[in-house]
């Protein structure tokens, strides 16, 4: 399917979960690129992590944008509130929307599995109906690698069938996707989805793993290496993210009918992944000798006696692993940044704001 191409300035652009993690890098992008137009972040700045984390992004977008020609307007509330929604679209006539808004982590879905509805199918619905009734060029959205669940082909293309999830919130993500179909095919509404692969990086979300280790090892308890250390995950850094999403933004699928004279849908799925699948006791290697370079925690530091190898949780998968050829091929698009300079840049980070 071509392309049709979106120029970002002068216009009005919608991300939702900003100041969440891919959120606030990508506001930051858009307010260091664009030359005109107005950036809307939408976020209920809920606790599900430390709030402390996303008042600090929220502050950094403030500073960004008294520098930038670009407007910023921050709305505090959910995307789950179909009235606040509604009301942003009709005052603001978004051309592109980025929802990256929904409760994430797979383990948090199995005691809480509420807020998932509420925020990844209730939450996504609104968007959608806000972009029928207030037609965007382009509405980009969060999936998940976890939409893969067990499956065992590697690595995972998104021609891959991807009807058994292992948990509720892959099947959240699964749904979006198949939402987003239905209103593409209807209402004729240009909509790509992103399968995210495991991102990190500098103030990013504390549940992930090289940020829960980290505040563990400071706080001399014990970290939990499942599968005993036989995962790999396709780990990616959070300005290859940022990079693909905004190439992505400017390129909508192409509208077009089909011989029935109905429109096709324009929609696309791609993965977004680093590329090359890391072992995960390799990782924690390279996490721990950056620790001690930034001086966060000391050369003499006792890794071995604070490491338990465990079994696999539910709903986790052992490998994730991204085929992202289509995303080079349609976008240019190629991840730069490998685990040692992006844990590098997470542990400089972690030594000057917590210290």
């Amino acid at each position: 399917m071509g392309k049709t191409s979106i120029g970002l300035n002068g216009r009005n652009i919608l991300v939702t979960g900003s100041p969440g993690f891919i959120g606030a890098n990508l506001v930051l992008r858009l307010l260091g690129e664009m030359t005109s137009g107005t950036v809307i972040s939408l976020d209920n700045m809920n606790d599900y992590y430390d709030p402390a984390l996303k008042s600090y992004r929220l502050e950094l977008i403030e500073k960004a944008a008294e520098k930038s020609n670009v407007r910023h307007v921050f709305v505090k509330g959910s995307i789950a509130d179909k009235a606040l929604v509604d009301s942003i679209f009709a005052e603001y006539k978004p051309s592109v929307v980025v929802n990256l808004a929904a409760q994430a982590g797979v383990r948090y879905s199995i005691d809480h599995p509420d807020v998932y509805i509420e925020s990844n199918i209730i939450g996504f619905y609104n968007i959608l109906e806000a972009c029928r009734h207030y037609p965007v060029e382009h509405l980009v959205y969060a999936s998940s690698s976890s939409v893969y669940g067990g499956n065992k082909k590697v690595p995972f293309s998104v021609d891959d069938k991807v009807d058994n999830p292992v948990s509720l919130y892959a099947a959240t993500k699964k749904s979006n996707e198949l939402l987003a179909h239905s209103y593409s095919k209807l209402y004729n509404i240009p909509s790509t989805g992103l399968r995210f692969f495991t991102v990190y990086g500098p103030a990013g979300r504390p549940d992930m793993f090289y940020f829960s280790a980290t505040n563990k090892l400071v706080k001399g308890e014990n970290i939990k290496i499942f599968n005993y250390g036989n995962c790999k995950r396709d780990f990616t850094y959070i300005d290859d993210i940022v990079e693909g999403v905004y190439r992505v933004m400017q390129g909508a699928p192409e509208k077009a009918n089909g011989e029935d004279g109905l429109p096709l849908p324009p929609y696309a799925v791609y993965n977004i992944g680093g590329g090359t699948p890391e072992n995960l006791l390799d990782y924690i290697s390279t996490l721990q000798e950056e620790l001690v370079r930034a001086k966060v925690l000391p050369e003499n530091y006792d890794f071995e006696a604070h490491r338990e190898l465990v079994g696999m949780q539910a709903g986790d998968v052992p490998v994730t692993y991204a085929d992202s050829t289509a995303l080079e091929k349609d976008y240019g698009f190629t991840p730069k940044i490998g685990i040692r300079e992006g844990l590098r840049n997470f542990t400089e980070w972690y030594s000057g704001f917590y210290k």
